[in-house]
């Protein structure tokens, strides 16, 4: 077996040099209970919060009142904030305001971020633990750190303030979001994906979601370090994508499809032409020769919307080796199925789904909406034909991410889609703190497409698929 999938070591293993931004720690406040009422201890922070808050909001609207912002915003930043700095000084004796030099600090920070950035939010963007971040309200949100869910305060003085951040991120990306289009899913700037809904959708304020992009990109060595996957694993189905297997990544939300499917991709010969489809482009291929393209929603008068299932069409005229779709939730199923057979094998995809087999079960009623007059047989046969590997995601209760199953998709008997798996995450228990107890194994099934790998020169010892075997 060449080295290239025994070591893992591709693109994405380079050492990148470490990144660490610090995070203004007045912005947020984890309670340690929200039924307990509160101490004096506690309640004197909260206090001081919110008297930082009432100075941030009248020191600010000064600023707006006082300053000339068209010219302030041209500075650069540290020009900017040593002025405003001297601003906020003159206003906070001038009120006799007491507040010392970490709260100026930080009052002058949020200022800033006020101005160029994203207000009360910049702190959780720069935070490197933090994954989504999720705000129902104003005055309920919410971040994912570590796989787990943890309530925080953002200190958003009132809807309209969170509005204006929802419509400055908006307005940057070119999209809009209104009464007459109260839902909105964007790119940030950044590459991060927003999602937003306001009134009357959202019935108790505005609702946000931000899966925040990460700028250090996870290779399938890192995965391997996290226990994501093992291995021997990892070596199998690199070595299988290099080889043109068409690979599908199913999970549910939040389970790392898209971390899966950026890091198997990079074992793609850099020789082949990408093209990528994706509502919110997220994908980091590190291939030379990749195009990128993106949905685009209708515009106010209802025309110019860009489906999926367009892009697919347009781009099989483009001369594509693969084509990977970042999402396949609907029509353009029948369109990417039909790539897959003609010619684009080693095309990739992630699907919504819990298991392999309610995978195949969610492309089959996908190809029932486009319409096409096409039996059940005849659907299953274009799936059978297509799919080669099916990876499966899992988000365990303990917030682990793990490759629970891989299946490989063998053909047709009568009417039924056969598949075989090849490994699978054996849970054991659970421990006191809510870990999950469990190893991987193999389940003794060598996979027919070890043919085509002797083929091309790649080879495994069989110990990676005797069953009973703990993998590595």
């Amino acid at each position: 077996m060449t080295s290239r999938f025994s070591t893992l070591q591709n693109r994405d293993a380079r050492p990148r040099p470490a990144e660490s931004t610090p995070v203004a720690h007045h912005a947020v406040v984890i309670p340690t209970s929200r039924k307990a009422l509160p101490t004096k201890a506690e309640a004197a922070p909260a206090k001081n919060a919110n008297k930082v808050l009432d100075a941030r909001v009248r020191i600010h609207r000064m600023l707006l009142e006082e300053i000339n912002l068209v010219a302030l915003e041209r500075l650069p930043k540290e020009e900017m904030r040593r002025q405003v700095h001297d601003f906020v000084s003159e206003k906070t004796r001038q009120e006799r305001m007491a507040i010392n030099t970490a709260e100026l600090d930080a009052l002058v920070d949020d200022i800033v971020d006020e101005m160029v950035g994203l207000g009360p939010l910049e702190p959780l963007l720069k935070d490197p633990e933090i994954n989504d971040i999720l705000i129902n309200g104003h005055q309920n949100c919410f971040v994912e750190k570590k796989g787990k869910l943890q309530q925080v305060h953002i200190p958003f003085k009132d809807e309209a303030h969170l509005l204006r951040i929802v419509n400055k991120i908006v307005a940057a990306v070119g999209r809009r979001v209104d009464e007459s289009q109260p839902m909105v899913d964007a790119r940030m700037l950044d590459g991060s994906r927003f999602n937003a809904a306001i009134r009357p959708v959202a019935v108790d304020g505005p609702l946000v979601s931000i899966r925040k992009f990460s700028k250090n990109k996870l290779g399938l060595h890192r995965l391997v370090e996290f226990g994501a996957i093992t291995q021997n694993m990892a070596e199998v189905l690199a070595a299988a994508v290099h080889a043109r297997k068409t690979t599908i990544i199913s999970g549910g939300t939040g389970t790392g499809k898209t971390t899966m499917l950026n890091a198997l991709s990079a074992f793609i010969p850099e020789d082949e032409r990408l093209i990528t489809i994706e509502d919110a482009a997220e994908l980091q291929l590190q291939q030379p020769h990749v195009a990128r393209m993106e949905t685009r929603p209708a515009n106010i008068e209802g025309h110019g919307e860009l489906k999926q299932r367009d892009l697919v069409k347009n781009a099989l005229r483009m001369r594509p080796d693969r084509v990977i779709l970042g999402e396949c939730r609907g029509e353009e199923a029948f369109d990417m199925l039909q790539a897959m057979n003609t010619g684009h094998e080693g095309s990739m995809a992630t699907i919504h789904a819990n298991t392999p087999r309610d995978c195949i079960s969610r492309l089959e009623q996908m190809l029932g909406m486009t319409g096409m007059p096409m039996t059940v047989q005849s659907i299953r046969s274009q799936i059978a034909s297509a799919i080669d590997i099916i990876v499966q995601l899992t988000r365990l209760s303990d917030g682990k991410r793990k490759v629970t199953s891989v299946a490989e998709v063998t053909g047709m008997e009568g009417d039924v889609i056969q598949m075989q798996e090849i490994f699978r995450f054996v849970r054991t228990g659970m421990e006191a703190d809510g870990k999950i107890l469990g190893y991987y194994e193999a389940t003794g099934i060598r996979p027919r497409f070890l043919e085509d790998l002797r083929a091309m020169g790649i080879d495994f010892p069989g110990r990676y698929f005797e069953p009973g075997r703990p993998q590595e």
